[in-house]
């Protein structure tokens, strides 16, 4: 019976560890094809959270229709870099309305999230492209959002998260019984992070 045990929790264990596999590599298609927005607040105070909310406003309202003509995230990430300019500006414009004078700087990086849970959207963890902007020390809470494809831009937007994911990336993403795998692709994440 010890052994027939044995033998069970071992076929378990290993067909688990074999369904991983293209799970995990869906997880990492995912990172090659989204783009991510990352605004980190000044710092936890009320204010300075009110803060990143305005800015996060402000910056898609302006950025969200140069979205309009990205077929891939290729389009979407020159779109991001040759406006990195007006995103700056942008914000702060927005941080100067509000009376503040928190510098910002805006830039693409390439950089870990851990797993993120978006209405109905669940993003795993992994190193992803994405639209950072620091406000001021940018040691508060953050704000999170996928921009490519369309997550957080807005209704002017025609571009959908089904149309521009494999089948397979958007069934990951929307499959809310993956909550296990997700965490086990996290934590390989994590230690894979920590080499980079």
């Amino acid at each position: 019976m010890k052994m027939f045990m044995k033998i069970l929790i071992s076929t378990f264990v290993v067909s688990f560890l074999l369904s991983m596999i293209p799970f995990e590599s869906t997880c990492k298609q995912l990172e090659k094809d989204v783009l991510r927005l990352h605004i980190i607040a000044n710092s936890d105070s009320v204010v300075d959270q009110n803060l990143k909310l305005l800015v996060r406003d402000s910056v898609q309202d302006t950025i969200s229709p140069l979205y309009n003509d990205a077929n891939s995230k290729a389009d979407a990430l020159k779109i991001t870099a040759a406006n990195l300019d007006l995103v700056e500006s942008v914000a702060q414009n927005a941080i100067k309305r509000s009376g503040f004078d928190y510098n910002v700087s805006a830039k693409i990086e390439n950089k870990f999230f851990d797993t993120r849970y978006y209405e109905n959207f669940t993003m795993p963890a992994g190193m992803y492209d994405a639209l950072v902007i620091d406000i001021g020390d940018a040691k508060g809470r953050n704000w999170w959002c996928v921009m490519y494809p369309a997550l957080c831009v807005g209704a002017s937007s025609k571009i959908t998260m089904k149309e521009d994911l494999s089948d397979s990336e958007y069934s990951v993403i929307t499959d809310k019984d993956v909550v296990f795998k997700f965490k086990i692709v996290e934590y390989f994440e994590k230690i894979n992070s920590l080499f980079r």
